[in-house]
């Protein structure tokens, strides 16, 4: 066992949320090591559909896997110069009719940690009787799970290292690693290799720095926390705000915007008991928007506290992502999430909760339950 999860393990008796943030650096490296196995198989499948100029790509899943499509789309969709559309199973499932359309060729890319959520199976069947050129590519974490299950002549499955089913509540290290799997199966493993090791180790330094600041933030009691981000980073604020609302059983409001979107009108949340964390991009035009934003945010004074996270040591933020100056906002993705992560742990543990199971009221599950399929 690692050194970081013999520490989890030690310090907060079996808290698989803590084990889960902390492994992250261990998963992303075994994920690329599993795709770059199956690289001729993955290659085979997607080569001839990428050279297909009519494909439709959608990146779906709920919750947590819906935002790794929101953060990847934009990036893929310049990767690979067309659109790449980011559309949740739960969208899929309520409004087929606005989403799907039959003489369009399409590749769905169905993210899933259990695979066994009603909306991700209810997803694939309405996409298969509606389209007439449908071709799927899985990824999931749960080897018994329905997604890992289906079996396509046109499709493709990627089934993730078991440590990345995560048994927490909240999803860390699955939402890391399916969203590598997605980046490195349209980069190319051998395109990622040296990639995939500068970013698990940033996700370790971050993870091993940052850490007591959460810790010192959470005791703050912050009621309302907002995460801004521009680009790839709006998909990543969200999924922010969600760990959050998660692990604190709804007891702190949590937001997200852009930086520029804040602005009209969702600036209204700022307050003294508010944090702002803002994502500063690498892109050199979008980082002058990011940092006039929290120019702006220092100089109204009206917030509690102002965290920013960067990859370049210029930006002066409080927390630097190191050996990462010169990365995509791709790459960035994967440490940016762990103060997030670590600080909405941190706030659950400060309100007195369980992280593996923050929800008292047992209203909200690890799968989703109570959700009835309707005719379509």
């Amino acid at each position: 066992m690692p050194e970081t999860l013999m520490a989890a393990s030690a310090d907060t008796a079996e808290c698989w949320t803590r084990r889960e943030i902390l492994q992250q650096p261990d998963t992303l490296a075994e994920t690329h090591a599993l795709i770059a196995r199956d690289a001729g198989a993955l290659d085979g499948f997607l080569q001839p559909l990428l050279a297909r100029p009519n494909l439709r790509i959608v990146l779906t899943g709920a919750g947590t896997s819906a935002f790794i499509g929101d953060s990847l789309a934009p990036w893929l969709s310049q990767l690979l110069g067309r659109c790449v559309e980011s559309i949740p199973t739960t969208d899929l499932v309520s409004s087929p009719a606005l989403f799907l359309r039959a003489g369009a060729p399409i590749l769905l890319v169905s993210f899933g940690r259990s695979g066994n959520s009603p909306e991700s199976v209810a997803a694939l069947d309405l996409v298969d009787a509606r389209v007439a050129d449908v071709h799927h590519l899985i990824i999931t974490c749960n080897a018994e799970g329905a997604l890992a299950k289906r079996h396509y002549a046109d499709g493709h499955v990627i089934l993730l290292p078991e440590a990345t089913h995560d048994r927490a509540f909240a999803m860390t290290s699955s939402f890391s690693a399916m969203m590598l799997t997605a980046l490195t199966a349209f980069t190319g493993p051998a395109a990622m290799a040296e990639r995939v090791v500068a970013i698990s180790d940033a996700v370790r330094a971050v993870a091993r720095d940052v850490e007591e600041k959460a810790t010192a933030l959470a005791a703050r009691n912050f009621s309302r926390v907002v995460y801004l981000g521009s680009g790839v980073f709006k998909g990543l604020a969200r999924e922010a705000a969600l760990k959050l609302l998660e692990l604190s059983d709804g007891k702190v409001v949590t937001a997200f915007d852009t930086a520029l979107g804040f602005r009209h009108g969702p600036k209204t949340i700022v307050a003294p008991d508010a944090l702002i964390v803002v994502f500063l991009s690498n892109d050199p035009l979008t980082r002058h928007y990011d940092l006039d934003i929290v120019e702006e945010l220092r100089a109204d004074a009206r917030c509690g506290a102002l965290l920013t996270v960067s990859a370049q040591p210029g930006d002066n933020a409080d927390v630097i992502v190191p050996g990462m100056a010169a990365a995509t906002d791709a790459d960035l993705l994967f440490p940016f999430i762990v103060p997030a992560q670590l600080y909405a742990l941190q706030v659950s543990l400060a309100l007195g909760l369980t992280p593996d199971t923050p929800n008292q009221n047992g209203t909200v599950n690890r799968v989703v339950q109570g959700v009835r399929i309707h005719n379509a």
